[in-house]
């Protein structure tokens, strides 16, 4: 029996790994690129990605891009709980955790409305809701695997990608210098940074632009924001599931081991036992395995298609980012 399975599992290895090899080094190339001219690794894996796009359809590497499209995306976000611990939340008080909860949760409801109004479907306006309220990629990649499957749905993850790595990177230029001018409190300048700014990497270039101080309290009111990750993955899948959305007629479960994967992740992490070296280890796997998947996912994607999106997605998404920040600079202003 367990050389049948030693057989199976050789032979399903060798079928996965030739695309699986060629998203490793394209995301490889991504970090090179990223390190050495500054712009958002996960923008040059998708771009990367897309390039290469005609290995998808290679009998070849087929089945390992679509593994490392959806596998490995779902353990790379899993492993995003390491990055938090209930303490690091606790030491900041009530008032950021309520202004992120109410920020997330408003944010994502208007772009649902928003969606619904522009004339696309309501999940689109979740997705891109989401990767703008919670951690940008990473959310938009994480929704995506909690959302039913749909011919539509990997051109809009993608471009939701795109459009929030974009944004951020946009953010982290402008925002310190919105904090400025509204002459705010370094630790009020943290919160505004890391309540605003989409990906992690982009918060911690801001807040540290500013001070130590503001880079601090910045990186962990967006560790906050990931945390919202969790039930807002439970959200979408209980919706979906409620909807029955899938054309394939199996209902998404209810709560998605990835989900559940990361809470457990974070709940550990939350102990102190797990060593800064494992910690940092891990951090560094979550974030190969989500450059990796968003390579693969490039590659599983026609440049045509994506180009044939329009104006409306882009106005949708510039409108989430202004809204929220418009929202958060109000909040603090009246409630901190």
């Amino acid at each position: 029996m367990s050389s049948i399975a030693l057989v199976s599992f050789n032979s399903r290895a060798r079928e996965l790994a030739p695309g699986f090899i060629v998203s490793l080094i394209a995301a490889a190339a991504a970090s090179f690129l990223s390190e050495h001219y500054g712009a958002p690794v996960m923008l040059f894996a998708l771009l990367l990605g897309l390039a290469l796009n005609f290995l998808a359809a290679d009998g070849k590497c087929k089945a390992g891009i679509e593994f490392t499209a959806r596998t490995v995306l779902r353990i790379g976000i899993a492993l995003l709980g390491m990055r938090i611990t209930l303490e690091q939340i606790a030491a900041l008080g009530w008032k950021p955790i309520a202004l992120v909860i109410v920020v997330v949760l408003v944010t994502i409801l208007v772009s649902v409305a928003a969606a619904k109004a522009l004339g696309f479907k309501r999940i689109f306006g979740m997705l891109t809701g989401g990767a703008t309220a919670i951690c940008g990629a990473s959310a938009a990649l994480a929704l995506a695997a909690a959302l039913p499957n749909h011919p539509q749905k990997e051109r809009a993850t993608l471009f939701t990608v795109i459009g929030v790595s974009a944004l951020s990177t946009l953010a982290m230029i402008l925002y310190p210098m919105i904090a400025n001018w509204f002459e705010l409190s370094p630790q009020m300048a943290g919160v505004f940074l890391g309540a605003t700014i989409h990906d992690v990497a982009q918060v911690v270039g801001a807040g540290y632009s500013m001070s130590a101080e503001t880079g601090d309290t910045a990186t962990v009111v967006k560790l906050m924001r990931v945390a919202m990750l969790l039930p807002v993955i439970v959200s979408a899948a209980m919706i979906t599931r409620l909807q029955g959305a899938d054309p394939t007629g199996k209902r998404p479960p209810l709560l998605p081991w990835f989900a559940v994967a990361f809470l457990l992740l974070a709940c550990v992490n939350s102990t102190g036992w797990v060593p800064t070296l494992v910690q940092g280890g891990l951090n560094d796997l979550s974030r190969w395995c989500l450059v990796v998947a968003i390579s693969a996912l490039g590659m599983k994607t026609q440049l045509k298609e994506l180009a044939a999106v329009g104006i409306k997605p882009i106005l949708l998404m510039v409108g989430e980012t202004v809204f929220l920040a418009a929202l958060v600079l109000l909040l603090l202003r009246w409630a901190m």
